[in-house]
């Protein structure tokens, strides 16, 4: 079992980019497959991004496609959420989240990962 830990959050000027980092331990994350997630205050916990345990299948949501990646360094035992042209509706607090999977899908719901970090503040200024 591994335990998640994100950093790389902080406060950024809308436009601007930010790389999230969710590092694990306690074990090898090489067989996780790991999504990034969100919440606003007030709203529920969304999907952002997804990456399987190869990172050769990956998953966005609609409102982040083209501006978001994710990417993995399983010799860092480390997953990348990378954004750019930030936006103020960007604002939330951001969750890694991990299962040991060895699937070709990239989950997008809550329900599969059974792993979650404690979360990063990200605050998008307009």
């Amino acid at each position: 079992q591994v335990q998640l830990g994100e950093s790389g959050g902080g406060l950024v000027q809308a436009g601007g980019s930010l790389r999230l980092s969710c590092t694990a331990s306690g074990g090898s994350f090489s067989t996780y497959g790991t999504g990034w997630f969100r919440q606003a205050p007030g709203k529920e916990r969304e999907f952002v991004a997804a990456i399987t345990w190869s990172g050769r299948v990956t998953s966005y949501a609609d409102s982040v496609k083209g501006r978001f990646s994710i990417a993995r360094d399983n010799a860092k035992n480390t997953v990348y959420l990378i954004m750019n042209s930030l936006k103020p509706e960007d604002t939330a607090i951001y969750y890694c989240a991990a299962r040991n999977v060895q699937s070709t899908v990239a989950a997008t719901t809550t329900s599969t990962y059974p792993y979650w970090g404690q979360g990063t503040q990200v605050t998008v200024s307009s």
